[in-house]
């Protein structure tokens, strides 16, 4: 049942997913509902001070600000800027250091959405290479924030060839079951939150060369839109990723 679904997520995200089946989504009809959680709490290796943590005005567009409360620190940093997408990259790194939070701030002039279109994996990883990047003091200016958002994950899966699943009679799930079963719904739901001790992120699944410059940046001022992930610096992958547009 939805109910069964959502105690078992709140269980294993710590309270941070809810209502992840949303009322009437399950009825006497459904046959099969895909669930996956995932929960992560990293401390930074060096957490903000909450007596710099003021409000400040987020550029929203150029046209639009908005209210934040902004974190400031100023600390020794691994950085690079990407001259092929105008865009400064920070690691944050988390307690232990496996983990990092990337940040990929476009320039004020350069639109979020075209780095957007110019990101691939294999450029991530060329991009955030810490082998290539200066380690040098910065002055750190982030947002605070928490971010929730839901998604419909059957027209995805489908548009990546995984159809048979969702149709009675094609699917083939004799492993789990002797009845004739069928994916009804698989929904995604992901929570993060940063503050100055940290990110706590969760998230739940009911079913050519390029430009490298060592420019000077000695400030680093997240006032206005950028991606970030939550990346294992070992293997590169990526735990969590997302965009932060408006407070």
């Amino acid at each position: 049942s939805s109910r069964s679904c959502l105690t078992w997520s709140l269980i294993l995200c710590s309270g941070k997913i809810a209502e992840l089946l949303s009322p009437g989504s399950v009825d006497p009809l459904t046959r099969l509902v895909l669930v996956n959680a995932v929960y992560f709490k990293g401390n930074w290796n060096e957490q903000f001070d909450k007596e710099n943590t003021e409000e400040r005005r987020f550029k929203v567009s150029k046209n639009e600000e908005k209210p934040v409360q902004m974190m400031f620190m100023q600390s020794t940093f691994k950085k690079t800027y990407i001259g092929e997408i105008f865009t400064q990259i920070l690691v944050l790194p988390y307690v232990g250091k496996e983990l990092n939070m990337i940040i990929m701030l476009p320039d004020e002039t350069t639109d979020l959405r075209t780095v957007e279109k110019e990101l691939t994996y294999e450029k991530f990883v060329e991009w955030t290479r810490l082998d290539m990047m200066d380690e040098e003091k910065v002055e750190v200016s982030l947002p605070r924030f928490k971010l929730e958002e839901s998604y419909d994950m059957e027209s995805v899966l489908c548009s990546l060839g995984m159809t048979d699943a969702f149709e009675l009679g094609k699917a083939d799930f004799s492993g789990m079951s002797k009845a004739d079963l069928c994916l009804s719904k698989v929904v995604h739901k992901s929570f993060v939150e940063v503050n100055e001790e940290g990110t706590e992120a969760a998230a739940a699944t009911a079913a050519i060369m390029m430009m490298r410059c060592a420019r000077f940046v000695p400030r680093f001022c997240a006032d206005h839109p950028f991606l970030f992930f939550i990346q294992h610096s070992k293997t590169n992958g990526i735990l969590f990723c997302g965009r932060f547009s408006s407070p």
